[in-house]
């Protein structure tokens, strides 16, 4: 009898714990969706939401030799990019899956990309993104993607 009730106590303590893994990926996911939609609508104030102080922006791709780039930006130069959008131009990102890793207050979310500007395919590539949970909300700390226009095969679903 003993090992029955041990057996369904570790079997509730599992079910508990990927439920709580379960719903910080959801809350994760949020995060990014509303960073996106921000990007998307060119709302700088919704995509700060998101975003932790002292967050950190590089991406990366190669020059017309073929030497690798790394570009930094501030979090102030970001957004005011994003809040100079005009309203006639388009940002379309289609992500493809969510690789989430979750630590603690830690974790890191791997997105592979099309992105589209006004509707026409500029460039593909996968952003990196670190968030830490920052008093019980998650927060992007850290946003790394990388960009490129060849070896772009499609296997994102359109949304």
């Amino acid at each position: 009898m003993k090992k029955i009730i041990l057996l369904l106590f570790f079997c509730f303590l599992s079910s508990t714990i990927v439920a709580q893994h379960n719903s910080e990926e959801k809350a994760i996911k949020k995060v990014i969706e509303i960073f996106f939609e921000g990007l998307h609508n060119g709302d700088s104030t919704l995509i700060k939401t998101t975003l932790h102080s002292s967050l950190k922006l590089q991406s990366t791709s190669n020059n017309r030799e073929g030497k690798s780039i790394l570009n930094t930006q501030t979090k102030s130069e970001f957004l005011k990019v994003i809040a100079s959008k005009k309203v006639t131009d388009t940002y379309l990102e289609k992500l493809g899956s969510f690789d989430i890793k979750i630590d603690g207050n830690l974790a890191s979310v791997w997105t592979p990309y099309e992105f589209y500007y006004n509707g026409k395919f500029s460039h593909c590539g996968a952003n990196s993104f670190q968030l830490f949970k920052n008093n019980g909300i998650w927060e992007i700390t850290y946003l790394i993607d990388m960009r490129r226009r060849e070896k772009c095969t499609s296997t994102i679903e359109n949304k």
